[in-house]
């Protein structure tokens, strides 16, 4: 598996200037995504809707807003 290309804007584009590492994602050559986001699993996993399920080799993370916003015009329809 290896990265395709990064979906949306890069961090630098959305204004992170910080040089530390910011949320992402990125398409796989499988045609699944990968997402760097914060690790939130201890705080969100007891919140999760009755119907929803995380798998012990599953995290939680969180990106920001802009970050899905932005990417949401390089996300294939199909």
């Amino acid at each position: 598996m290896d990265i395709v290309r990064r979906i949306g804007d890069s961090p630098f584009a959305r204004g992170s200037t910080s040089g530390q590492t910011c949320p992402d994602i990125f398409e796989l050559s499988d045609g699944n995504f990968a997402v760097i986001g914060t690790e939130a699993t201890a705080q969100l996993d007891a919140k999760l809707p009755a119907d929803a399920a995380r798998a012990d080799d599953e995290s939680i993370v969180v990106i920001t807003r802009e970050t899905l916003i932005r990417a949401r015009k390089d996300i294939p329809r199909a």
